[in-house]
């Protein structure tokens, strides 16, 4: 019997989600606790596995174990499997009601109140008892999250196309920043609006250490300004959102996410000028994994929608309580 074959007959699934949960934990009791089996159940499962592979998985130590350089390779390995029969299983769910099933994605806030927001609401009149998990975060937070397959998609703001070996990436459009006030502000009416006029005006921006607060830094700068002094400064979009609704304090945004959310929040884009930027609409996926027929129908849409820049023209079939859509 070669090697292979006796692994292959060796090996179950539930080994490596033992050895996954080793890993994660650090030590076989914590790992006992999480799968809520006995922990002499959990040191010999590793046993078995490092019999079988005839190699060293882990070192024990007083303080629990420590992962060796060819148990982080088999982890690493085993997370795909384990993701991949998951994958299969919803596909078979699907395959049984196209109406239901799960997707996980992750996404910046800006692009999560544009282009996530509408797929969705387009995925859910099409589809009715799909469950979304959309993870907010920042894009480095994202990617590591793809590639640790708990998210199947990465939709997100970047402001170059990254040469990633991990990841593929696909530009979904351009999606350029705006100056937005609330119709109560002061400057609501005005037909020309130089960027040198609104510097002292105050402003909520985004972090200057973060990709988009580092944007409208940049933006300042090539206008030959000083960035605004009177900031708050957060990368809270909603908290954005409400200090501009107050009629006090103006704001950058994507143009993507003003056309979404600035008629219901009476939001405007002032008549300001800026200098050109590359701000980009990116989708992301894991390079080599399947996707599932749902993350490929939303890719499939968030393709429509940003060519046909239709963020606040979609409106959804009317749909009674409980009801299918009309």
């Amino acid at each position: 019997m070669t090697f292979a074959d006796r692994i292959s007959r060796r090996i179950k699934l539930h080994d490596l989600d033992i050895l996954l949960a080793v890993v994660e934990t650090g030590t076989m009791g914590k790992a006992a606790e999480r799968l809520k089996i006995s922990q002499p159940a959990v040191s010999k499962a590793i046993a078995d596995l490092e019999h079988t592979l005839r190699t060293r998985l882990f070192d024990r130590t007083r303080r629990g174990v420590e992962v060796t350089s060819y148990g982080i390779a088999l982890a690493r390995r085993s997370v795909a499997i384990l993701d991949e029969l998951r994958q299969g299983v919803q596909d078979l769910e699907f395959l049984a009601d196209p109406t239901a099933g799960e997707l996980r994605i992750g996404s910046t806030d800006f692009v999560m109140a544009s282009i996530v927001s509408v797929v969705i609401d387009r995925l859910s009149v099409k589809h009715s008892r799909i469950n979304f998990h959309v993870l907010a975060a920042d894009p480095a937070t994202l990617r590591r999250e793809l590639i640790a397959r708990k998210i199947e998609l990465l939709v997100g703001r970047m402001y170059t196309v990254p040469d990633d070996e991990a990841l593929d990436t696909e530009v979904l459009c351009d999606d350029p920043l705006v100056v937005v006030a609330d119709r109560q502000h002061l400057l609501f009416g005005r037909r020309k609006i130089k960027l040198t006029e609104i510097v002292q005006e105050n402003w909520t921006l985004p972090p200057p250490d973060t990709p988009s607060g580092s944007l409208v830094l940049d933006i300042f700068q090539r206008a030959g300004l000083e960035p605004p002094r009177n900031v708050v400064s957060t990368y809270s979009l909603p908290l954005r959102q409400y200090l501009v609704a107050t009629g006090h304090f103006i704001t950058v945004l994507p143009k993507s996410t003003l056309h979404v959310i600035g008629e219901r929040l009476s939001l405007f884009a002032l008549p300001v000028v800026l200098p050109a930027q590359q701000s980009l609409a990116v989708i992301a996926t894991l390079k080599g994994r399947s996707l599932s027929p749902l993350a490929q129908f939303f890719v499939e849409e968030a393709r429509e929608i940003a060519k046909a820049k239709s963020y606040n023209r979609y409106r959804p079939p009317r749909r009674a309580p409980g009801g299918p859509a009309r």
